[in-house]
């Protein structure tokens, strides 16, 4: 399903459920040891989706540590994104030299929590999706919103190593199945360029979002 919103090229491997034997190394499984079995099922299978995708790079498999600001440290040459929520887990790699920058998140296709919309949006982009869903009622717009912010900050953070707050990402959502972003980062934040370009995906039960940048 991923690879429908991805480049050609780009790989991926997605999951629907942690029913596959999902091992992982030792030190995936420390870092996982206090968690809940629940939340060790996902990410074994997640780490299993991304070691299918360093599969078809031709990367042995290693272990995927999370590095600083949470996300996986891959091996070098290679840039990628990990996403998992209820009903899917999924992750997506390719070569460095082909793709500078790689997000990718999946959603519930539900609601958003009440008074989330108000801390990730401006007045602007409240307009924006007020108007999204007069038009189109059935599809779940808030929530393909907060996905497409996360899937530019997934790419953006290892370019950068700057964090990045909701409100200083304008997204702007197509019925078409596309997106945009521009960033307004903080003063102190590394260069980089400021606007992504993304497609989305939903379906009754779940949303997904996807950012790619070519280049080395």
């Amino acid at each position: 399903m991923i690879e429908s919103i991805l480049p050609p090229g780009v790989a991926s491997s997605e999951a629907f459920d942690d029913a596959a034997p999902a091992p992982l190394f030792p030190s995936e499984a420390a870092l996982m040891a206090s968690r809940r079995a629940r939340r060790r099922r996902q990410f074994a299978t997640a780490r299993t989706c991304a070691r299918r995708c360093l599969a078809d790079l031709g990367h042995a498999p290693a272990p995927l540590l999370p590095g600083p600001g949470g996300a996986p440290a891959w091996p070098s040459g290679v840039v990628g994104s990990i996403t998992h929520c209820d009903g899917y887990r999924g992750a997506v790699a390719d070569h460095r030299a082909r793709t500078s920058a790689l997000g990718i998140d999946a959603e519930p296709a539900g609601p958003l929590p009440t008074g989330v919309l108000g801390l990730i949006t401006s007045p602007a982009e409240r307009a924006h999706l007020a108007a999204l869903a007069e038009a189109d009622p059935a599809t779940p717009w808030e929530r393909l919103f907060f996905s497409a912010k996360e899937a530019v900050y997934k790419a953006w953070y290892p370019a950068t190593g700057t964090w990045l707050g909701f409100r200083q990402a304008t997204v702007t959502l197509s019925p078409a199945g596309t997106f945009t972003c521009v960033l307004h980062p903080p003063p102190t934040a590394a260069p980089a360029n400021p606007h992504y370009e993304g497609r989305w995906l939903s379906t009754p039960t779940l949303v997904l979002t996807a950012v790619h940048r070519e280049g080395g």
